[in-house]
């Protein structure tokens, strides 16, 4: 059984036991083009933050809503600190911090801390100037180096901190594979049909897809290109020309959406995320196809059974090279012309105490980039074996042209709906181009 205190024998060993690759550690896999382009050059590096008490009040721009409470929390003891400081957080959806949260920092209304999505935002913002020059703050050490690769600009330097280590591969319902016989992670294509065939069996939705809100529909494409592509940085190979759309591995991977259409939700073309995690949390679908960012989700909608995650393998055993998909991402910055520098740079040490990132990592079921932590949350328990496995470095990540990476998102999307492989690659692989 799967115990949820994390104890050995139990079916955490779903995946490790079906000789799942691991690494030693993450190693920075980041592929070339990962960090910054050419930016513009923030004022010099501020000497580390002192150890007394600051005073001031700052604004902390973010998307996460489903983190509020929690940092509310720790914003009250971040206060109580601090006497005379004060941290209003100014949060808005995802899809709108991706959109206008640039121009909202720049304005110097919010964000005098604000988060940045690892990867295109990130690059956007660093050739705006927006973030300090963190290299010269001692608690950068407290942080996973292959994370702060992620935020560091070609120059090499530190410009934020990512704070959440996140999967990009579908939860599983454990207890829902027990019963359709399934002990170990499906090893290849056929295993992965096998086992959605099964929950079928059971009368259960196997695969909860959000078709109709296209930021968690095209999280299943990360895990599925992630051994049919030739080379991990394949959608910045896309991007930049010396591969396309209409490549075989993708039309490969696009026919293999085709098979996965018995086996996703009535009117999946129309489905958001919020109905789905209900209806996984209500034990009617197998897996849930977003990633280990809605465990905290899924839990609040009263899931009650063990939750791991699962990603499909696309190819034979023996052409596995990766069995998941990481990103370090929710990388927080200071904005570089604020006038409560302390006290920004004050907050962000703060969030990096080993304690202060427990208490948000139990609180989000985010695993934390912050190091040596031993977590509390029984899912981050469970879980926590994909740290050291064999995953590969989300493909979106080097992806500078945020149309091109939703191009490619929604190619998988209209195949799964209903669209011919040939023909959606086609299509958004002229879309591409004329983004060049």
């Amino acid at each position: 059984m799967l115990a949820l205190d994390g104890s050995p024998q139990t079916r955490r060993s779903f995946l490790m036991s079906a000789g799942i690759l691991t690494a030693g550690a993450i190693a920075g896999c980041a592929p070339p083009g990962t960090t910054g382009g050419n930016s513009s050059s923030p004022a010099s590096a501020p000497d580390p933050v002192g150890p007394g008490p600051v005073d001031g009040s700052l604004s902390f721009a973010h998307w996460r809503a489903e983190d509020k409470e929690v940092f509310d929390d720790l914003v009250q003891r971040f206060e109580e600190r601090n006497p005379g400081s004060a941290v209003r957080q100014d949060v808005l959806s995802s899809g709108s911090y991706l959109t206008t949260a640039l121009q909202r920092i720049r304005s110097g209304n919010v964000g005098d801390v604000f988060a940045a999505f690892v990867g295109a935002q990130f690059q956007d913002m660093t050739n705006a100037g927006l973030f300090t020059d963190l290299s010269s703050q001692t608690f950068l050490s407290r942080v996973d180096t292959s994370a702060l690769d992620l935020s560091t600009d070609d120059a090499g330097r530190r410009l934020g901190l990512p704070y959440q280590h996140i999967f990009h591969m579908p939860l599983a319902n454990m207890d829902l594979l027990e019963r359709a016989g399934v002990s170990e992670q499906p090893r290849d294509w056929d295993g992965f049909l096998g086992l959605c065939e099964a929950l079928l069996g059971l009368g259960v939705v196997p695969i909860a897809w959000p078709g109709g809100e296209p930021a968690n529909a095209g999280q299943l494409l990360k895990s599925m290109v992630m051994n049919n592509a030739p080379w991990p940085d394949m959608f910045a190979r896309i991007e930049a020309g010396t591969a396309t759309a209409t490549d075989d591995w993708f039309i490969r991977t696009l026919e293999q959406f085709v098979e996965l259409r018995p086996y996703v939700q009535p009117q999946a073309l129309g489905a958001t995320v919020e109905p789905l995690q209900q209806s996984f949390a209500r034990g009617d679908a197998g897996m849930l196809a977003t990633g280990s960012f809605h465990i905290g989700a899924v839990r609040q909608a009263g899931a009650e059974f063990p939750i791991d995650l699962i990603a499909p393998i696309t190819v034979s055993r023996k052409d596995v090279k990766y069995v998941g998909v990481h990103n370090q991402s929710f990388v927080v910055g200071v904005r570089s012309d604020t006038a409560e520098l302390d006290t920004a740079l004050k907050f962000v040490e703060f969030l990096t105490e080993p304690e202060v990132a427990k208490t948000y990592a139990d609180g989000t079921v985010q695993h934390s980039c912050v190091t040596g932590i031993e977590y509390d949350n029984p899912d981050l328990r469970t879980t926590a074996h994909w740290l050291t496995a064999e995953t590969m470095l989300a493909p979106h990540v080097p992806v500078r042209n945020l149309e091109i990476r939703r191009v490619l998102d929604n190619a998988s999307i209209e195949v799964l709906g209903g669209a011919d492989p040939e023909q959606a690659a086609e299509q958004a692989q002229h879309l591409i181009e004329q983004q060049r």
